[in-house]
């Protein structure tokens, strides 16, 4: 399907009920990434995929575009599909745009975000020194090409590769803008937990993600949930950071869990954060 507005978005729309799962990619990235995801959500309610302008099916704009423009993207295919409520689920640095609808459509609309693999707490400085490198056109490929190598293990996920040859499809334009919208966001938000917490009132989160796998990462998360009841942190036992390619099932599960939470108003802090 596709929104009629002046940049036409595509996304996918399968199930019934609310509040609807709406599935954010990261930035060079299509909704593909939710591909195995869409089935399993999909079955206990209505789940809506999108690819942002520029990517995938969508339209590409003649001019720039940023973070902001893709929360309106957001916006666009909520009030084309009908939705009401929705739970809006992020990959990676799509959180920015999850936590951008909570603020646009409000804590009626939006009972609550899930955040898939993200740098909940804040970025790392090597993170940040990617985010420089793939603004540099005579680094970009090379930093690019070591950001895709970290992503790589020696399981059998054909739809991972499939993800990252979609991902390298893209090129210096479409990365340069991603990483300077990226560290854009951290420069003037901090880390999405400072950016969830100036949100009145607050807003039901969940955090899940895979990998790593050291207790020094959920460590933090753990204490931090301790201490901010709107917040969960959920550890998937996978190898990848990408459990949508790897554990489908369970992922869904997990999404579904929160979502059931946030419709009858009893998620964050209500289960104790853990991992599975």
């Amino acid at each position: 399907m596709h929104t009629p507005t002046a940049v036409r978005i595509a996304f996918d729309d399968v199930g019934n009920g609310e509040p609807a799962l709406v599935f954010l990619p990261g930035w060079c990235a299509n909704r593909t990434a939710f591909r195995g995801l869409l089935e399993p959500a999909g079955r206990h309610r209505r789940a809506l995929a999108l690819d942002w302008r520029g990517h995938g099916g969508s339209a590409r704009p003649a001019g720039d575009y940023t973070t902001q423009d893709l929360g309106a993207d957001a916006v666009a295919v909520i009030e084309e599909s009908g939705a009401g409520v929705v739970v809006p689920v992020g990959l990676s640095h799509g959180g920015w745009v999850a936590v951008e609808l909570r603020r646009r459509l409000g804590a009626t609309r939006v009972p609550g975000v899930v955040l898939l693999d993200w740098m909940f707490l804040g970025p790392t400085p090597p993170f940040m020194e990617t985010l420089d490198g793939l603004q540099d056109r005579a680094r970009w490929e090379a930093v690019r090409g070591e950001l895709f190598r970290s992503w790589v293990t020696d399981l059998d996920l054909p739809a991972l590769y499939a993800h990252i040859g979609e991902m390298a499809e893209y090129g210096f334009d479409t990365w340069a803008r991603a990483a300077r919208e990226i560290a854009a966001r951290f420069a003037a938000e901090g880390s999405p937990a400072a950016a969830l917490e100036g949100l009145e009132p607050p807003c039901p989160t969940l955090h899940v993600y895979a990998q790593p796998p050291d207790d020094d990462v959920l460590g933090p998360q753990e204490a931090y949930a301790r201490t901010h009841p709107w917040f969960r942190v959920h550890r998937l036992e996978a190898r990848t950071h990408f459990p949508m390619f790897e554990i489908p099932e369970r992922l869904a599960a997990v999404i579904e869990d929160f979502a059931e939470g946030a419709a009858s108003g009893t998620t964050g802090g209500v289960r104790r954060p853990g991992r599975a």
